[in-house]
């Protein structure tokens, strides 16, 4: 039996695709990697958050899921969208990797308070942070794979990038990483640090149950659950700056999530507990105080200016 296994083509979505065909090797099903172009891997002139709000890395993958082209699909989790279409499910998460932002440069003595310090980002929540926690920097629009901005960047478009520490770690460029970020403040996005797999809901049971035995880490699991129920109910996308991180303290996942404004001046943020099992109402619970605390507020001024 063999495991047809969705992906995006980058270097880094490759990486993961193998990951996950390793994973399943112990199970005894082959498996089979197909690669598909999405639309944010065509579109690279503007900012994710100016594609589209939703499914910008996903959406072709998933018409492969429905229509039965691939078994299963292989994500970044902060790629996904927090509603998926109603055929499909998402049935494991990796165990998940160190959740940090990094800044990745050739200078390993950046100076993060130097007026007109150039770091290179293609998300909103990254600009957003930068703006209101280091208004001196100028935040540069650098779209492309990893190897790309990188090259982008030692062409000197930037003086450094800020990247999810996952991906500079699965591609081995660990020894450009010139600091790393603490979630205390620079909260990552909701999934970052994790690789989601989706299916059809009516896949075979044997592929299903191959694929949450070997590859779904239970922990990881839960802390996702609080964090995406936070999202759909925030209502969030690629074009929305909002965060989320759970983790686990003792036996309650603790959940600290909000959003921040596009000119970085105000920030939401709200942090709550529950035990796994309230996992998706701490979620929901923390999405509504951070709407109610001044988070619809933001939303609305974004959604009005995107119109």
């Amino acid at each position: 039996m063999t495991i047809r296994i969705g992906t995006r083509g980058s270097k880094l979505a490759l990486w993961q695709a193998e990951h996950i065909a390793q994973l399943l090797r112990p199970s005894g099903m082959k498996t089979e990697i197909v690669t598909i172009d999405t639309k944010g891997d065509k579109i690279l002139d503007v900012t994710i958050g100016k594609i589209g709000s939703k499914g910008v890395f996903t959406e072709e993958i998933e018409a492969k899921l429905l229509d039965g082209s691939i078994d299963i699909a292989v994500h970044s989790a902060k790629d996904l969208s927090s509603e998926l279409p109603d055929e499909l499910e998402l049935i494991a998460f990796t165990e998940r990797e160190q959740v940090n932002d990094v800044l990745v440069s050739t200078n390993k003595h950046l100076d993060l308070f130097k007026v007109g310090l150039r770091i290179g980002t293609a998300s909103t929540r990254r600009v957003a942070f930068l703006k209101h926690y280091y208004p001196n920097i100028e935040a540069v629009t650098v779209r492309g794979n990893l190897q790309t901005r990188i090259e982008k960047m030692k062409a000197g478009e930037c003086d450094a990038l800020m990247l999810a520490y996952a991906g500079v770690h699965r591609l081995g460029y660990d020894n450009l990483i010139a600091d790393k970020i603490e979630t205390s403040y620079f909260v990552p996005a909701v999934g970052q640090g994790t690789i989601a797999v989706e299916c059809h809901k009516k896949l075979d049971f044997k592929k299903k149950d191959a694929v949450q035995r070997y590859i779904n880490h239970p922990d990881t699991e839960d802390c996702l659950r609080a964090e995406r129920s936070f999202l759909k109910t925030l209502q969030g996308g690629c074009s929305i700056p909002s965060f989320g991180y759970a983790h686990y303290e003792g036996n309650l996942i603790t959940l600290k999530a909000g959003i921040i404004s596009l000119d970085g001046k105000r920030v939401v943020k709200v942090k709550d507990a529950a035990p796994a099992i309230d996992a998706k109402e701490l979620g929901r619970r923390v999405a509504m105080e951070v709407l109610a605390e001044g988070g619809q507020e933001i939303l609305n001024k974004i959604r009005h200016t995107q119109a």
